[in-house]
């Protein structure tokens, strides 16, 4: 059987790079990184400047089967690239997946949100993947996945990072009291990705946990797991109320053996 061509658009960041890392042994994965120069030995990878080169030239080279987008940097240059990708995918036989954001419905902070909710954003992130979610939406639905995820964690997330950092230099860490979130982390979410490439799914998918914490909770939670520390927590009131940050998945549910609670992503995944 032919391996399918995947490139993953943005794979030197850290979700990108955690989704190389999962598919490179199975399929003919392709990636492309900006800064990191360290990726470019690999002749897997490709230097692609979002807003300096043409997304088209990178897409003719490799000729995917499947695109995985997990593109950051400049917004009208992602707008852009996204554009010159619908393009593509009208052209060719290859279908996108598109990591977005449970910040796709920030502007709903009364409950959480499912699958097929109406987005609404007050930040610019979250319009940005309103956008483009709204542009793959005008495609044919075989050609595209939108892959909607919470905040992810894991050994090496730049979330982690930051915390420890903070703890390090005796800084306090900014929690959340009122927010209810769900999370992931890379390993979860890197399997999920490669069971819905590997069954060719398309539709809207929520990757997160499927159950809800509290963000100064779940914070406080990984520093325990983390090492008999006392950081100072500097706790941030957006408002009185509760407010949810969640993307939970309802009509597009995954296997059980995929899907993973907050406590899982505290116990197993976290560094000791």
């Amino acid at each position: 059987m032919d391996k399918k061509k995947i490139l993953i658009l943005g794979a030197s960041g850290f979700v990108g790079n955690a989704i190389y890392k999962e598919l490179c042994s199975y399929f003919d994965t392709y990636g492309t990184y900006f800064s990191n120069s360290s990726f470019s030995k690999n002749k897997q990878f490709i230097k692609y400047d979002l807003e300096e080169d043409d997304i088209f030239q990178v897409l003719e080279r490799i000729r995917p089967d499947v695109i995985i987008s997990s593109l950051r940097g400049n917004f009208p240059a992602q707008i852009q690239a996204h554009q010159h990708l619908m393009e593509y995918l009208m052209m060719s036989k290859a279908k996108l997946y598109f990591i977005s954001s449970a910040n796709v419905f920030d502007a709903y902070s009364k409950f959480p949100s499912y699958e097929h909710d109406k987005t609404l954003s007050l930040s610019v992130y979250g319009r940005l993947k309103i956008k483009i979610e709204n542009m793959m939406m005008r495609l044919p639905k075989e050609k595209t996945a939108i892959l909607r995820i919470p905040m992810v964690f894991g050994n090496s997330s730049p979330r982690i990072k930051e915390i420890k950092e903070s703890i390090d230099n005796n800084e306090p860490i900014e929690v959340f009291p009122n927010l209810i979130i769900n999370v992931t982390n890379d390993d979860r979410l890197t399997q999920q990705i490669h069971y819905l490439i590997n069954r060719n799914k398309t539709g809207i998918y929520h990757l997160g946990s499927s159950d809800l914490i509290q963000h100064e909770e779940f914070i406080k939670e990984v520093i325990e797991h983390l090492g008999n520390y006392h950081p100072i927590y500097k706790r941030v009131y957006t408002t009185n109320e509760d407010r949810y940050l969640a993307a939970l998945p309802k009509d597009n549910l995954l296997p059980k053996n995929l899907r993973i609670s907050c406590q899982e992503i505290i116990d197993h995944h976290l560094p000791v």
